[in-house]
């Protein structure tokens, strides 16, 4: 049994060394436990049997009742499968829980201030390599070692189609193409919306590419809002599920956002990508920088108390330091 059960970017990060896994226990039953709201991920996964589904329930007020009740659910179908191995890549309390519940002889987990006790196999946790690949880490008290690999998610021919008569519809099929992706629930995440759109006419003004600007749910008004301010207007894309919107990155020819779940679907996808990041996140940790076409901003001197005390969303990274990175990387491309 495998446990990581949330956000959508760690989930797929954990796809990389499915295959490896399933190569050395080509016989085993090897399960997942996943919140419904990132099943797409993983419902076409190949080296997967079941997956164990977790309503995402919320811990707030009156609430917190029906979230044990679906935990408790949850525990007591891990437990009834008696399962051999669990491999707890969350590293937190819930997943814990279910871990030492499981009633597994082997019990294998990142190293943690606590919970420590749950595991007798414990992995001390490398936040300097990209997480997909230290994710390896985990495996190696089963005998699998790191190989050459990519994340996996499966795009539906349905979501290929919807994406591509939209690109002829408006004249963007085999048009070179440059997608933003600007949202995100987390604002030491954000960078300043007036920089996209700075960013954007800086590529619609000096080069032959189109800008695509991606959103999801609740993330419309930030695409207008770079839209109003640009001197060249980009394309507003149609709504999309998580699967339409990997079809469109495998029209696009560069990828720029914020540090998320999407830039991982971008390096799932091979789509090159510019990934720029605030002062919450790594990026040795959270980009495939080891990749040549995928590069990074990040200012190594902000730091997230500093941050905290301007709210700057420039992060110190200007548009003409990320239209340096393109027009390297298309150099490159």
């Amino acid at each position: 049994l495998i446990i990581q059960y949330k956000p959508f970017g760690d989930i797929l990060l954990n796809t990389g060394y499915m295959p490896a896994l399933r190569a050395k226990f080509p016989k085993a039953q090897i399960d997942y436990v996943i919140q419904k709201p990132y099943l797409t991920i993983l419902q076409d996964n190949p080296n997967l049997n079941n997956l164990i589904l977790m309503e995402k329930k919320s811990k707030r007020g009156l609430h917190y009742i029906s979230y044990l009740v679906e935990r408790f659910k949850v525990m007591r179908h891990v437990r009834s499968n008696k399962y051999d191995v669990v491999i707890d890549q969350l590293r937190g309390p819930g997943s814990a829980q279910i871990t030492i519940y499981s009633g597994a002889k082997y019990r294998i987990g990142w190293i943690q201030k606590r919970w420590n006790w749950v595991y007798n196999y414990k992995i001390e946790r490398d936040n300097h390599r990209y997480y997909a690949s230290a994710k390896f880490d985990l495996l190696k008290p089963l005998g699998v070692e790191e190989i050459p690999h990519n994340t996996y998610y499966k795009v539906h021919e349905k979501s290929v189609e919807t994406i591509n008569n939209w690109l002829k519809e408006i004249d963007l099929f085999d048009k070179k193409i440059v997608v933003f992706s600007p949202g995100t629930p987390v604002l030491a995440k954000q960078w300043d919306l007036n920089n996209y759109a700075r960013l954007g006419d800086m590529i619609l003004q000096n080069t032959d590419y189109k800008l695509i600007l991606l959103w999801g749910p609740g993330e419309k008004k930030d695409v207008e809002y770079i839209s109003n301010k640009m001197k060249k207007k980009p394309v507003i894309a149609i709504p999309t599920s998580f699967n339409e919107a990997a079809a469109l990155l495998k029209q696009t020819d560069l990828y720029i956002a914020n540090d998320g779940g999407i830039s991982h679907l971008a390096v799932t996808m091979e789509t090159p990508s510019i990934t720029i990041f605030g002062p919450k996140s790594n990026p040795k940790k959270w980009t495939a920088w080891h990749k040549e076409i995928h590069t990074y901003l990040r200012d190594w001197n902000l730091r997230l108390k500093d941050y905290y005390k301007t709210k700057d969303q420039t992060f110190n990274i200007t548009p003409e330091m990320v239209y340096e990175k393109f027009t390297e990387l298309i150099k490159i491309l």
